[in-house]
């Protein structure tokens, strides 16, 4: 792969890093940039890189290829910074949750010369820094890669050399499609443990609530503890697709809501909790294949049509169990107002 700049040597580029080294690529020499000096210094000490260089000129003057693992909001001053500096048939990528406006900077920022072929892994955690970097990260994970327009093959095709040498699936999407997507499974998931937590927070029962709590508020809170920067920046870069994703969240937390406080709705509650189980086990264990959605027919499935018979099959079990527990309760209260009765007879004959 010849020289690989990493500029920002975080919890992603120092991963990348690390990965690149159990790889081991012949002929390559791995170089890292910060902006903390002290980071680069551990950096280099850990052997996350090779060398280091003291400023982003020096870094990527002779680079074949670029890593811009920066938070979202340097990036466009990143790539104005290198520009001048990248030698010809340079290949730069990012790391950037998002994928519209970074294609635009990329476009306006970058010389004509060289390529740029987005990137985002779909790796990570809440914990950021360095220290916090690990070769596994990108492990079977999918890895987005969004070429631009005028991307050569050789350009686009190192980006998916550098991705498999990570340890990751590439996965190609255009700007459009990625931030769309991701706004859906990412964005929302992190502005809803941020609402989750505050919501726990804010009560004045908090000191209760958390000394009570157990796995599920903390996996579900999880999110919260991210770095407010990077949040911040993908909701300002993501807007759109944020709001748009977010409200068909709170229509679904409306109609649950609904469900829930309707006594008529027992059976439809039941269904949508059966229904999402068996859809999310059959998620985890075997994820659908991605097709054309304008291929897609409007007509049930086999799975749709299982789902259905299973559906209805836990209902109508859990409604006998419910109606038994309702017998059995009749059943005792009957008995306990017999037994009274009789307390009351012996007592009127004593």
């Amino acid at each position: 792969m010849g020289r690989i700049a990493i500029i920002g040597l975080g919890l992603i580029g120092g991963s990348v890093g690390l990965a690149l080294k159990r790889a081991e690529p012949k002929n390559t020499t791995v170089v890292g940039y910060d902006d903390n000096r002290e980071v680069m210094a551990r950096a280099r000490r850990a052997g996350v890189v090779d060398e280091t260089e003291p400023s982003l000129e020096r870094a990527v003057r002779e680079a074949t290829m670029v890593v811009v693992a920066t938070p979202i909001a340097a990036v466009r001053r990143v790539l104005r910074d290198i520009g001048p500096h990248l030698q010809d048939k340079c290949i730069v990528t990012d790391t950037a949750s998002t994928k519209g406006d970074v294609m635009r900077w990329a476009k306006q920022e970058l010389p004509e010369r060289v390529y740029f072929v987005g990137g985002h892994p779909m790796a990570g955690r809440e914990k950021a820094g360095l220290q916090e970097a690990e070769a596994e990260l990108f492990d079977e994970r999918p890895y987005c890669i969004v070429p631009s327009v005028d991307a050569v093959g050789g350009a686009v095709n190192a980006v998916v050399g550098l991705v498999q040498a990570l340890g990751a699936k590439p996965f190609f999407l255009d700007a459009d499609e990625h931030d769309a997507y991701v706004a859906a499974i990412s964005h929302v998931p992190l502005i809803s443990s941020v609402a989750l937590f505050n919501l726990a927070r804010h009560s004045n029962a908090w000191p209760e609530l958390a000394n009570i709590s157990g796995p599920a508020f903390k996996d579900l809170t999880r999110l919260a503890s991210g770095e407010p920067e990077l949040g911040h920046d993908i909701f300002i870069t993501n807007r759109e697709n944020v709001l748009h994703w977010l409200r068909r969240y709170m229509a679904e937390l409306q109609r649950l809501s609904e469900l829930i406080e309707s006594q008529d709705e027992e059976e439809s509650l039941f269904r949508t909790l059966a229904e999402a189980q068996i859809e999310r086990e059959q998620f985890l264990e075997n994820p659908p294949e991605r097709v054309d959605a304008r291929l897609k027919m409007e007509m049930p499935t086999a799975s749709d049509a299982f789902m259905s018979m299973m559906t209805g099959a836990l209902w109508q079990e859990h409604a006998k169990r419910a109606q038994d527990m309702i017998v059995e309760r009749t059943r005792i209260g009957v008995e306990s107002e017999a037994a009274r009765r009789r307390r009351l007879m012996e007592d009127e004959d004593d």
